[in-house]
């Protein structure tokens, strides 16, 4: 049994016991947070679509880590003018370990 779920404007694919990191979650370490946002769920023949929301579909989670993505480079540069750029970004995140599917 698999769900697809909507959280900080991304969609995940999600089954039980894994392991997901997702955009930064006010919630803390060890908390267990229910995602009311499934788009699907699929269990073996059953298939169950929303429009654009499964009816009383939920997934339960629990709050493993915060933590901060690896670094992005950005480099602009225009040529012949003299300009050039640096930047960095490092996106926080929250690691998820998806508890169960109720669909």
């Amino acid at each position: 049994m698999y769900a697809v779920i909507k959280t900080g404007g991304k969609q995940y694919k999600v089954c039980a016991g894994e392991k997901i990191k997702v955009e930064q979650l006010p919630a803390d370490i060890g908390q267990d947070i229910v995602i009311d946002q499934v788009l699907a769920v699929f269990s073996g023949e059953d298939t169950r679509i929303g429009t654009p929301l499964v009816a009383g579909a939920a997934v339960t989670a629990k709050v493993l880590s915060h933590g901060r993505g690896e670094k992005v480079r950005i480099f602009k540069m225009r040529r012949r003018k003299h300009y050039q750029k640096h930047q960095g970004h490092r996106q926080n995140y929250t690691e998820l370990q998806i508890e169960s599917i109720a669909a």
